[in-house]
């Protein structure tokens, strides 16, 4: 499937959390970037979503992963690519 195609269609998931199953809906694309940040930090996915659930501010899940996964994209974005922040200079 193409990829611009799988990002406009929501993919359900089912995750423990806390204990818990249940199923999250996200665009392709945030379940890329989700997977991705998970791995870049050492953690499973329902570690992860556990973590981004239990610090979540609204009702929402899929509302708070792809928050996350906005922030986390703001964050590497600021940095020159070795954890750095952007120099000064210029």
């Amino acid at each position: 499937m193409a990829r611009e195609a799988r990002g406009r269609r929501l993919v359900k998931r089912s995750v423990q959390v806390s204990g818990h199953g249940t199923s999250v809906a996200l665009e392709g694309e945030f379940w890329d970037e989700v997977d991705r940040l998970a791995a870049r930090e050492g953690l499973s996915l329902a570690a992860l979503i556990g973590r981004i659930d239990r610090e979540r501010d609204g009702p929402n899940l899929s509302s708070a992963l792809r928050l996350h996964v906005l922030r986390a994209l703001r964050a590497e974005r600021r940095t020159d690519g070795d954890g750095a922040p952007p120099s000064e200079e210029g």
